[in-house]
């Protein structure tokens, strides 16, 4: 059977790790480097590294700190952020990355995902999805959360995915940082509609909230950041928690 997977997430802004609610109000959670090494040492399935203003601010991402960080991992790692050339994808894999997530580039030329899955292969590719509930809507939002697509997001992670990438990074906007659970149903609606895994992501709370986002949502993985910043939980009191409730884990 294959393993769900728990995915430590570190949102990096002028080099420290961030987090706030709803991609607003960002606080310091630490040094990424340090925080890397320690999920790695505490079972981190994966870790997601995302330089959350690269975008916005029109400049590549920080290939010396993702060198940094991967030095540190004996773990699968995807980097995002600031992605938009084959080259930078062929730098940040170079400097250590295992995967590169992208999104904003993605959505302004869809073509880009399988011209990486050609020539990286799938595996390498992770599309990020970010969504907001709007009205009874999913609608996918880019540039780091401030500019509305109007395109719907079951259908955009259903187009990605016949584009070539390998996996889905699906955040909820609306519940991104509240802990007050994953969004199940869109979860659910992306899990039943794509034939790659989904890893949830946006409003992970307390080890219930997984148990639902694997059992209820169907994603393959959950993506978790504050919970674990500030110690709210554990990986391995989370890991023993999920085992015991049957999902299968690696312990």
């Amino acid at each position: 059977m294959v393993k769900k997977r728990l995915i430590p997430c570190l949102d990096v802004r002028d080099g420290r790790t961030v987090k706030g609610i709803q991609f607003e109000g960002l606080r310091d959670a630490g040094d990424p480097v340090a925080l890397a090494a320690r999920y790695a040492r505490e079972g981190a399935d994966e870790l997601v590294f995302l330089d959350i203003t690269a975008t916005n601010q029109r400049r590549q991402p920080l290939t010396d700190l993702v060198r940094d960080v991967a030095r540190v991992l004996d773990i699968p790692f995807t980097v995002g952020g600031g992605i938009s050339t084959v080259a930078d994808v062929e730098a940040l894999l170079l400097s250590g990355a295992d995967k590169v997530s992208i999104n904003s580039a993605a959505l302004a030329r869809p073509a880009f995902v399988a011209e990486l899955a050609r020539r990286f292969g799938s595996q390498c590719i992770v599309v990020a999805v970010d969504a907001r509930l709007v009205g009874a809507e999913w609608q996918v939002m880019t540039r780091a959360g401030t500019v509305a697509t109007g395109r719907q997001a079951v259908a955009w992670c259903c187009e990605a995915a016949d584009l070539g990438a390998g996996e889905l990074l699906l955040t909820s906007m609306s519940h991104d940082g509240t802990k007050a659970g994953f969004a199940l149903d869109l979860t659910r609606a992306v899990s039943d509609a794509v034939p790659v895994p989904v890893i949830a992501s946006g409003g992970a709370g307390q080890p219930a909230d997984f148990t639902a986002v694997f059992q209820v949502g169907g994603a393959d993985a959950a993506l978790a950041a504050s919970i674990f910043h500030f110690n709210e939980t554990s990986l391995s009191v989370l890991k023993h928690y999920l085992h015991q409730a049957g999902i299968p884990i690696r312990l």
